[in-house]
C-alpha cells in the first residue's frame, strides 16, 4: 500500500486536479473537492494507475547489466584484459606475456610492481582481492584462474 501519512489538502486537490486532468475529466474541480474532503486521501495514491499518471516514469532508461551466478567474463575475455593490463606497465614487453608467465622473472618487473599489477587486475575487474590472496598471484595464469572464479568480476 503506498500511503503518503503527510499529505495535505492543498497538495491532495492539487493531485486530484492532475489526475481528472491527465484522465480527461472535464469536472476536475468537483473531482478534487471530492478526493480534498476524503478521509482516504492516501487511498487516492494507492491505485497503481493513479501513480503511474500522477509520477510517470521517466523518458530516459539505464540499462544495467547482470550476471547469473557463474556468468562474469569469459576466460579468453579475462587474458585478453589482463594482458591490456601488463601492457600498461612500461617494463613489460608483450611479447613476453604468456599464461606461465611469471610477474617477477618472466615480466621484468619488482615485487612493488606486481602489487601494482594485481591492484591493477582489482579495478579492471571491479573485484578486491584480499592480501593473502594477492601475495600467491604471481603468474599469469594464476591471475586468470582467480579472477575467472570471482562472482563478482565484471
Amino acid at each position: 500500500m503506498f500511503a503518503v501519512p503527510s499529505l495535505t489538502r492543498s497538495v491532495a486537490t492539487t493531485a486530484a486536479r492532475q489526475v481528472a486532468v491527465r484522465a480527461g475529466s472535464t469536472s476536475s474541480t468537483s473531482v478534487a473537492a471530492r478526493a480534498a474532503s476524503s478521509a482516504s486521501t492516501s487511498s487516492l495514491l494507492a491505485s497503481a494507475s493513479t501513480r503511474a499518471r500522477l509520477f510517470p516514469p521517466s523518458a530516459g532508461s539505464v540499462a544495467i547489466r547482470s550476471y547469473a551466478s557463474g556468468g562474469g567474463p569469459s576466460p579468453e575475455d579475462i587474458e585478453k584484459r589482463i594482458r591490456e593490463v601488463l601492457t600498461s606497465f612500461e617494463k613489460v614487453k608483450p611479447a613476453a606475456i604468456a599464461p606461465s608467465a611469471s610477474f617477477v622473472a618472466d615480466l621484468g618487473l619488482d615485487s612493488l610492481d606486481a602489487v601494482e599489477v594485481v591492484m591493477a587486475i582489482e579495478e579492471e575487474f571491479n573485484i578486491e582481492i584480499p592480501d593473502e590472496e594477492a601475495d600467491n598471484i604471481t603468474t599469469v595464469q594464476q591471475a586468470i584462474d582467480y579472477v575467472s572464479h570471482a562472482p563478482e568480476a565484471v
